[in-house]
């Protein structure tokens, strides 16, 4: 090496052991390597150095800017570590101070609805079942003496799947959760108690319907039952349900395949206001009757001596009767500021009517 770039090289890396912040380090690279710097016009003049001295001339020349390079990453480095030191110890944190309030998670009213229902009804001795949303026809319909010419069956109506179930029936989207009080008839003994709340599907689609939606079924099954302990039942849970005790509950005569005697069941409202429980009005709310007794033997079960009631209901239907709400079709967009409006802190616990 020369001493003319022995002497650069000396020079430079004293200037970059003598920067103190990162500003002063870029200055001496610049004044070096820059566009302009002493190192790139000395690269610059390698033309004019004769043939035969040129490689060794470059050579050293790049060996300089080696050093140099490596010196100011190296005092770049130090650098960086004494800024980062400085940053942590001015951001040091009072621990004593409470946390910045986080958002917490709510639940949605239908999954609340379903909590307080199973709140309910299992003061009552009943158990929660669950089962799958694609049944076949028999489980559907067949096994709940739906004959075949029923409109329920029809297209219009259900959701028919490709290929049959392993009874050879047609796969169907269950259109109500009664599917699933065959399948505990057909899996368990009497006595039985259970709800069965889910998601059923039907081709139906306006501002209070929707293709996808939830019901509750329940069933009993006993020895002795009568219509008495189903007015009795749906009465404590409906008052419970909506927080009103003294709320009228009428029973009318009806027709369902799978119950017999079959009846509507009205509440009273006033149909002016929308208020429940008062205004001289009626308002159909639910399904029920004793099961019929080919439901029962489809099952196994000798109706001689086990008698049954069973009831349906939406469960969208008594959230937006519940809460005031007039369109089905937020439930299931996922607008925040809806959802902030109506579901419920995780921590509130579901309702629970005290003389239950």
């Amino acid at each position: 090496m020369t001493d003319d770039l022995d002497a650069l090289a000396t020079s430079v890396t004293h200037d970059v052991a003598a920067a103190t912040d990162p500003r002063a380090l870029d200055a001496v690279r610049v004044a070096a390597l820059g566009k302009n710097g002493t190192l790139t016009a000395l690269l610059k003049g390698l033309g004019a150095v004769a043939a035969e001295a040129r490689k060794e001339r470059g050579a050293a020349l790049n060996h300089v800017k080696s050093r140099i390079e490596a010196a100011l990453d190296a005092r770049r480095a130090i650098l960086d570590a004494a800024a980062l030191d400085t940053r942590l110890l001015a951001e040091r944190q009072d621990m004593s101070l409470p946390p910045r309030p986080a958002p917490m998670g709510s639940i949605h009213p239908i999954n609340r609805t379903i909590e307080e229902l199973t709140a309910i009804f299992g003061a009552m001795g009943f158990a929660a079942v669950e089962g799958p949303d694609i049944e076949s026809d028999w489980f559907n319909f067949g096994a709940l003496n739906i004959p075949d010419h029923h409109p329920a069956r029809q297209d219009q109506d259900t959701f028919y799947l490709p290929g049959t179930g392993t009874d050879g029936r047609p796969l169907v989207l269950r259109t109500q959760t009664s599917p699933l009080q065959v399948r505990t008839m057909l899996s368990q003994e009497p006595p039985i108690r259970i709800i069965a709340p889910g998601r059923t599907y039907r081709a139906d689609h306006d501002a209070t319907h929707s293709p996808m939606f939830h019901q509750v079924e329940s069933l009993v099954i006993d020895r002795g039952i009568t219509l008495g302990h189903l007015k009795g039942c749906l009465t404590d849970f409906l008052r419970a349900f909506f927080g009103i005790a003294t709320l009228p509950v009428r029973f009318r005569s009806s027709y369902f395949p799978f119950t017999e005697p079959s009846m509507e069941v009205d509440i009273g409202w006033n149909k002016r206001t929308g208020e429940l429980g008062a205004g001289g009005d009626w308002l159909e709310i639910l399904g029920s009757g004793m099961v019929h007794p080919r439901v029962l033997a489809n099952c196994g079960i000798d109706a001689r001596e086990w008698q049954g009631f069973a009831f349906g209901m939406g469960i969208e239907r008594i959230t937006m009767l519940k809460h005031g709400i007039a369109d089905l079709r937020p439930f299931y967009e996922g607008d925040t500021r809806w959802l902030a409006h109506f579901s419920s802190s995780p921590l509130a616990p579901a309702t629970l009517h005290e003389g239950l």
